[in-house]
Order: C-alpha cells, then structure tokens, then sequence
C-alpha cells in the first residue's frame, strides 16, 4: 500500500480515496503540454463557442450562464483575461500608437501618466478594475432587476472581452493597411457594449440608452480616478 503523496493517506489503485489525486503523474511530454493548453484555453468546451454566443445573443448567454448552465462558455475572468492579452499582443506587434483607453495629464512625467501607461501594459487587469466602475452606474440604472454586483461584473467580462476582440481585430487591420482605424474601432466597441448590455436587462429602447449611459459614465469614472489618484499622489510627494 502507497502513501498519496498529496495527503499522505494510505492508498490503492491509480487514485486516492481521500483526496483524489492520481498515486502516479504521468511524465510532462508533448501530449501533456498541449493538453495543459487547451484546458487553460477552453477549447474542450469552445472558446470559439463562447464567442459566437456572445456575438450572436450575447444577453440570452451570459443569463443562462449566471442562472443555468456555467459549462458552455469560456469562465468569464479567464475570457477578459486572454482577450486583453490577445489585443495587446497585437497592438505592440503593429505598433498601435493610440491604445484602448488613453489618459493623459497636462504634465508630462506625472504620476497620473504613470498609471496610464500601467494600464496600456496591464489590459486585461485595467479591464476588470475598469469594470467595476462600470458596474456601480449599470446597478444605478437597473436597479430594479434582481442581479447583484457580482453577476453584472460577469456579464462586464464577457462583453468586455469581446470589446477586446474587436480593437483587435481591428488593430490586424489596420497595422496591414496602415489606415488609423482605431476611432471606428472605439465607436464599434461602444455600439457592442451599449448593445449587449441592452440585450441582457430587457432590450427596450431606454434600456440601451441607459446601458450607453452606464458605458461611458463608467470609462469616464475610471479615468477620472486614474487622474485624480495620480494628482493627489503628486500633490502629496511635493508636500
């Protein structure tokens, strides 16, 4: 009888009983890597799904996701995560100039522009701080549905992953024609967003106002709050 090396509870067989750990890993070779990469990409249970979904009917999927079934599409923190990755992998092959989200101070060396160029090295991190700015006003809007804080930062995830998607995309293009396409991009993100967000509380005509409004009074909070950190920090130094 072997010890599981995991717990050290007395085991037989290929597995433990207690904790369920294999009693012998199979070597690391290439079936292990690739396998490793496509649990971490999803694609057992399609990242190219997900992405249709949301395309398609991006509100319908991420409420069944919250309420029925959360195995169809790509986890939502991973999404965000690997998309903003994807964009910025492109946009420093291509040589973007002009990035996602841009904030600028009337200094040239101010903290707040410190912060701003974190954020142009950090998407998928900015993404999810950005999303909660965005989630306060989405719940100061809809405050009248039943979904708490949390459930409108998965749904934040998903469609601003997809957001990511399309500078993406977008970027591809324009580093091939060398057309700055990045304001076609910024508005067809918006429309998407505006869209997605409409589509998941009701898809009336305010609720895509109020899904627009919620967007960017969000965008513009997290910029704001990039500023006046960086100023007040600045402030505090010369102090």
């Amino acid at each position: 009888m072997d010890n599981c090396k995991n717990c050290n509870a007395p085991a037989n067989g290929n597995y433990c009983s207690n904790c369920g750990q294999p009693l012998r890993l199979k070597r690391v070779d290439a079936h292990y890597i690739v396998h490793e990469i496509e649990h971490v990409l999803h694609f057992e249970k399609g990242i190219f799904y997900t992405i249709k979904q949301l395309l398609v009917a991006p509100g319908q999927s991420v409420k069944q996701f919250i309420a029925e079934n959360r195995n169809r599409l790509v986890k939502p923190i991973l999404f965000i995560i690997l998309t903003s990755l994807a964009y910025t992998i492109v946009n420093h092959f291509f040589h973007i100039e002009k990035g996602y989200v841009e904030i600028e101070s009337s200094e040239l060396n101010t903290t707040a522009n410190h912060i701003n160029q974190w954020v142009q090295d950090h998407y998928g991190y900015a993404n999810l701080i950005m999303g909660l700015f965005i989630a306060v006003w989405i719940k100061l809007f809809f405050r009248k549905f039943d979904y708490n804080f949390f459930e409108v930062l998965i749904l934040l995830c998903f469609i601003m992953g997809m957001g990511m998607l399309i500078f993406t995309v977008f970027s591809i293009i324009q580093g091939i024609t060398h057309f700055n396409l990045m304001p076609v991009a910024g508005a067809t993100g918006i429309i998407y967003c505006t869209w997605a967000i409409g589509q998941f509380f009701g898809r009336k005509t305010m609720d895509y106002f109020k899904a627009l409004a919620a967007y960017i009074l969000g965008m513009a909070s997290f910029s704001i709050a990039i500023i006046g950190i960086g100023n007040g920090i600045d402030l505090f130094l010369k102090h």
